[in-house]
Order: C-alpha cells, then structure tokens, then sequence
C-alpha cells in the first residue's frame, strides 16, 4: 500500500531533526510544509526567499540523501514554492512563486562533476548552464568599486564576443564576482536564447578534466567546451601549477576565440599576479578587457545591505544598518551573512533586530575591540541620525532640529565620555558650560516626557557603546 505523501514528508522532517542542531531546525525546517508530491515531483511551500536560500546552501546534501532514503525512486525533482507578500491597499496579498531546485534526485543538477563528451552533449534547450538563478543584474547593487566591471559586463551581455573578448574581471573574495559573471551569464541566456552558455569553476573544471584523463576521454571532453558559446570560468587561480589542465583549457580558449565565442574569466588578482600560469594562456587572458571589482564603500555597502533587507521584507532600524555598513568592510557574502544570522536569531528567539542582537552576532564576523567613546563619535552620529552637517551642529543656528540635535550631542557627551561641561561646550560649538547644564536637563526632562526623544538617545546610545572593528 502507497504511504500517504504526508507521512513521508514527516518522516523526513524527523530524519533531518535528528542531524541538526535544534536552533538550525527551528529557524528553516520548522516554516516549511509539504504542498504536493505527484509523478515523482516534490514541491514544498517555504515562508520566504531567505529560508529557501538557507536551506539550498547548508542542507542541501542532507536533503537530498534524506528524500532520496525516504522516497526512494519514486521523487525525481524538488520544487519549492516561495511565498512573496505583496501589500496592497485592501491589505496583504499572498502570490507564490514555483522556483527549481539546484538537487534532483538526491544529487547535484546534471551531476556537473562528471566529465563531459561530445557524445553525450544536450541540445542548447536541455544544456545545464550551471548558472545560478539569483544572481542577475537587477538584483547587482551598483557603486563606485564596480562600475566600469558591471557596465562592461551589460555591453557583452548584449552582444556577446563582439566587444570585449575576452573579459577578465578580478577583485578580491567576497567583492561580487561570481554574481557579476552568473548576471552576464544568465542576460545572454535571455536575449540570445539559441547560444550554448556555461558557468562552472577552474577547480570543478579541473576535476572534470582528470576524469576524462582517467577514462581516456579527453579528446571528448575538448570537443564538448568547444561546442559552448559563451563559457564562463570562475576563480581562475585554481588552474595555477596545474600544467596539464592549462594546456587543455589553452585548446578550448583557443578554438573559441577564434571561432567568435564569448568567454569570460574571473580571478582573485590580476592574470599577471597569478603565479604558476602558463605564459602563453596569460598572454590570451590579456588580450581583451580587464576589469577591476574593488572592495564595496562603505555607501555601497549600505545600499547592499537596504536592498537585502528591502527584498526579505525585513524590518531593521537605519541607525543599525549603517552601523553594519560601518564594521563590515571586507566582503559583501559578509554583509549577506550577518543579515542571514540577525533574520535567524529573530526568529529563533522571537525578538527585534536591533543593536543589542547586533552587538551579539557581530563578532562572529569581524574582531571587535572596545572603543573609546570621544564628542567627535557623538557629533558625528547625532548629525547622520538626524541629516545634519557637521558645521550646522557647530554653528549658531537656533532651528528648532538644530537645537535638539545639538541638546542630544551635549547630553550623550556628558553620558559616554570623561569630558567636563566646559570641554563639551568648547567642542560643540564653543558653547559656554552654562548652556551644556541647560541642554543635558532639557534632554533628561524631555526623555521622561517624549517617546521620540527616549527612543533617539537609547538607539544613539546603543551606536556609540557598541564594540566596533
């Protein structure tokens, strides 16, 4: 007798509550539910677009070997339908989105380890690009750091190996390469839908090619990547030292370019820093444009971190973000990590995203030190809380914004640091220490008052005590 669908579901939610931790389940298996399983399909309803990331990038293997134990051979492909919440005026409107799955049948898609051969080559409708579906340009925040890569990147979409061929962009990890080359990959794929197009790494290429080696394949394997028109190569470096590999991804580069097909390059540095590559491969790598991905500014980082909070329908405080924005300066998978965490432990623990949860998650990303609270710190936070300049907090405009954001700096001056009335008066507009007595007992008697003043001095409070990098 067939088992109810439902029961197996339960089943495997079992198994995989026994193999992860139970914060882990509570903050992604807990929210998804079975929605149907008909002719070997699974489709699952998962709360939003986080959770279904959460689940793809850490249990993903686990999924995959538990369904497959589970269902046995019946499930051939996983479906999930993600719930997106549109507001409207007569309130919230809930539309899903069917969205494929990365596993199919317990195993990677199109098991992209295997070496590939001529023999065997799929149509250009059934190709596997292997490019990753979140990774567009609507969704590639521009700034100063990426600009020139991103614009490039938008002109070969357009018109592949006419223009700059090939394309080399670098930077540092974590900087937006591999969404900028998936992006470039993925418009190809839309507007010139009849090209062969496919994105893997130099070290997955490197594996496929001692797979062919091992089965005497290599001649298959060549004519399979000369059959690709737009081949896209990310973390190039991996190919350092491997001399044999080179000399094969030469033919491949070589047959492509000269027969007009796009390829596109991504490295950690530029192909003259890459030590261990062949002369005559960096030499092809030179030829078209270079493009540098520099680290994200701090405004940039800021936009990123709006834009993530924006789709994930997140509710963060401004003063938070920036404060992220601040402290994160290595990585934009950083800035997305810390996001994933705060969205976890919110859940999790059912509370706000705010600086206290903030100050917890924090370490876990970048070293934090004690900071010693000084006026410069209070100015400076105070004016980006309430758009101010500097000199118009110095200055000797009476505005009714001016004057209480001047009040507050003089009040969270007297609070945070060693200074004395005169010493703040001095550094806040060259105030005398009368005026500074008179704004601390403004702000004391207005907090007691005030939600708005309460909450603008415990946000602003919770800013300057926090550790920062």
């Amino acid at each position: 007798m067939e088992l109810n669908p439902k029961i197996l579901w339960d089943r495997c939610l079992d198994i995989i509550r026994d193999n992860i931790s139970p914060e882990q389940f509570a903050a992604t298996f807990a929210f998804v539910e079975l929605h149907s399983f008909e002719n070997g399909k699974l489709v699952l309803d998962v709360p939003s677009e986080f959770v279904k990331n959460l689940l793809e990038e850490k249990f993903l293997p686990l999924m995959g070997s538990t369904f497959k134990r589970v269902f046995g051979d019946s499930i051939n492909s996983l479906y999930y339908n993600v719930k997106v919440v549109k507001t409207h005026k007569g309130g919230e409107v809930i539309e899903k989105a069917e969205i494929a799955p990365k596993v199919v049948n317990g195993t990677p898609r199109d098991d992209a380890r295997k070496s590939p051969d001529d023999v065997t080559a799929p149509q250009v409708q059934d190709l596997d690009s292997q490019l990753l579906p979140h990774y567009r340009f609507d969704n590639y925040i521009e700034g100063e750091s990426n600009r020139l890569a991103r614009s490039v990147g938008e002109s070969i979409a357009n018109n592949p190996a006419r223009t700059f061929n090939p394309f080399f962009v670098y930077g540092p990890s974590g900087c937006g390469k591999t969404h900028l080359i998936n992006a470039i990959g993925l418009r190809i794929k839309e507007l010139h839908p009849q090209m062969r197009v496919l994105y893997l790494s130099a070290h997955l290429f490197t594996v496929q090619y001692t797979d062919a080696v091992r089965q005497n394949k290599v001649n298959d394997f060549i004519r399979f990547y000369q059959t690709i028109d737009a081949l896209i190569l990310d973390d190039v470096q991996e190919l350092s030292g491997k001399t044999q590999t080179q000399n094969t991804f030469f033919h491949i580069f070589n047959h492509l370019h000269v027969n007009g097909k796009q390829i596109i390059l991504s490295a950690d540095r530029p192909p003259i820093a890459i030590q261990g590559l062949e002369d005559r491969l960096l030499t092809r790598f030179k030829w078209g444009m270079q493009a540098e991905i520099e680290k994200p500014t701090q405004h940039l980082r800021l936009d990123i971190l709006t834009a993530k909070v924006d789709k994930e329908g997140l509710n963060i405080p401004a003063n938070v973000l920036r404060f992220i924005a601040e402290n994160i300066d290595e990585s934009v998978r950083d800035l997305e990590g810390i996001i994933n965490s705060l969205m976890a432990y919110s859940v999790v623990y059912n509370c706000d995203i705010n600086m206290k949860l903030v100050q917890k998650v924090m370490p876990r990303f970048v070293e934090t030190t004690e900071h010693v609270t000084t006026i410069d710190d209070v100015k400076q936070y105070v004016c980006e809380r309430f758009n101010l300049k500097i000199a118009q907090l110095d200055s000797r405009t009476r505005t009714q914004q001016i004057a209480y954001a001047r009040q507050v700096a003089m009040y969270l001056s007297s609070e945070l640091t060693d200074k004395s009335h005169v010493q703040i008066g001095v550094n806040i507009g060259n105030r005398n220490h009368a005026t500074v007595i008179h704004a601390i007992k403004q702000i004391k008697d207005m907090m007691e008052v005030d939600e708005r003043t309460r909450q603008d001095i415990d946000e602003l409070m919770d800013i300057l005590k926090a550790p920062r990098k």
